[in-house]
């Protein structure tokens, strides 16, 4: 059983500037063992009011190379790894990330393991499993998630436009997550929609759906009246998060 906690809500350029939400990120427990995903800004300092200690996590998985999800990075590892004095910890990252520069040389080698991430392969952990999607479109290398929790799975959909193939991806989830940044769909952006949410959940029909990661036009149309207008319209549960938020799966 996981527990997953919502470090921060935030999403698009606006909303992580201003910290209207906090743009920290994902952290799922595993009865103790923590897995990080999408360290964006802030995420040492929100996991640090909750007195949840660097060194307790065990994993951390950036999605992709902007900002929003990886900000934290460095400094997580630094502190998992105790300044890269001890070999502790393991990073799963997009290969563009890694040749980006966005984890420091030094911290390399102090990891107990440096994955790559690719498409449609199963990674393994002591305490979870996780597949990723295909390709997104986005503008950055960048995969969709599912992870095994029990006997159910969890798929996330991360930073991406929509296109038809994405619902197959997500096919058998029995939970979503969803990173809404857009109430209406803008040429151009390629980020999901509302209108592009409610086809997804019309086809794959999880037993529950949570959105998160929102932009500006979303905080306008409030998030959570947007999940109840979606719940009811779709006959699902649909739930918006907020910072702070847990829910165990």
């Amino acid at each position: 059983m996981a527990e997953l906690l919502f470090l921060g809500t935030a999403g698009a350029r606006y909303v992580v500037a201003k910290q209207l939400r906090a743009s920290a990120g994902l952290l799922f427990n595993f009865n103790g063992k923590y897995l990080l995903f999408d360290p964006g800004p802030g995420t040492l300092v929100h996991l640090a009011k909750r007195k949840i200690y660097p060194e307790k996590v065990t994993t951390i998985v950036v999605s992709h190379k902007h900002l929003d999800h990886s900000a934290d990075l460095n400094i997580l590892v630094d502190a998992i790894t105790e300044g890269a004095f001890k070999k502790k910890g393991r990073v799963f990252l997009t290969e563009e990330t890694l040749k980006e520069g966005l984890l420091l040389e030094y911290l390399k080698n102090a990891l107990e393991e440096l994955v790559i991430l690719r498409p449609k392969e199963i990674f393994k952990g002591e305490y979870f499993t996780f597949q990723t999607t295909c390709l997104l479109k986005h503008t950055a290398e960048n995969y969709g998630f599912i992870f095994e929790t029990g006997n159910r799975k969890l798929g996330i959909v991360t930073d991406t436009a929509f296109f038809p193939e994405i619902v197959e991806e997500y096919r058998n989830s029995d939970f979503l997550i969803i990173n809404l940044v857009r109430y209406e769909p803008k040429e151009g952006v390629l980020h999901l929609s509302v209108p592009e949410v409610k086809i997804l959940l019309k086809e794959l029909k999880p037993k529950l759906t949570i959105i998160t990661h929102f932009g500006m036009t979303m905080l306008k149309a409030n998030p959570f009246r947007v999940a109840q207008e979606l719940s009811s319209e779709l006959s699902l549960k649909v739930i918006a998060a907020y910072d702070g938020m847990r829910i165990t799966l």
